[in-house]
C-alpha cells in the first residue's frame, strides 16, 4: 500500500479529514505506517494497514457514506522525532441502521506521527474518541454504557483548556 508523507505533523488531521471527504479508504490507510494501530471510538483495535483500510471502507458503505467531517481544532505536542496530534472534530449525515441520518457529533483524535528519515511523517498509532457534552465518564449499566456527570450541573468540558 503506497504511503503519504506529511512535510508536518499537524497535516495528519487534515490529511485524514481530506481522505474522510473523498470517502478514500485508500487515502486513508496510506497516512499510516505499515504496522500501525488505530482504536476507534468504540474501541476496535486494528492492527495494520490493510485491517485500517478495510474498516474505513466498511464505514463508508455502511454508515459514513453521506457524512460530513471538519476539524474544530488542532493541537501539536512536537517531541523530535515523534509528535503527538490532537485534532476536535465534528461529524454530520452519518446513516443510522435504520437508514436514517444521525444527529451531528464531535470527537478527539489522538495521532502518534513519527518522522520517516527526510521523506516526513507518517501515523504509526491513532485513536478516535467520542465527545459526550456534559458527561465525566462512563458508567456500565445493564448491557452498555451510559455517559454521567457526577456533579449535576457540568457543561461540556472545553476542548482548549
Amino acid at each position: 500500500m503506497m504511503e503519504v508523507m506529511l512535510e508536518q505533523p499537524e497535516q495528519i488531521a487534515q490529511a485524514f479529514v481530506e481522505a474522510w471527504e473523498d470517502r478514500d479508504p485508500d487515502a486513508i490507510a496510506a497516512l499510516f505506517v505499515a504496522d500501525a494501530d488505530f482504536v476507534n471510538v468504540t474501541g476496535l483495535w486494528w492492527h495494520d494497514q490493510p485491517s485500517i483500510r478495510r474498516a474505513h471502507a466498511r464505514g463508508f458503505r455502511v454508515m459514513f457514506g453521506k457524512s460530513t467531517m471538519r476539524l474544530v481544532a488542532t493541537r501539536v505536542r512536537d517531541l523530535g522525532e515523534v509528535a503527538v496530534v490532537h485534532a476536535h472534530w465534528a461529524m454530520t449525515g452519518q446513516t443510522t441502521p435504520d437508514g436514517g441520518t444521525a444527529d451531528g457529533r464531535e470527537g478527539i483524535f489522538t495521532f502518534v506521527v513519527e518522522r520517516q528519515g527526510d521523506d516526513g511523517w507518517l501515523a504509526v498509532s491513532a485513536q478516535n474518541t467520542d465527545r459526550v457534552p456534559g458527561a465525566e465518564t462512563m458508567v456500565a449499566e445493564g448491557d452498555g454504557l451510559t455517559p454521567r456527570d457526577y456533579l449535576g450541573k457540568r457543561s461540556a468540558p472545553s476542548v482548549e483548556g
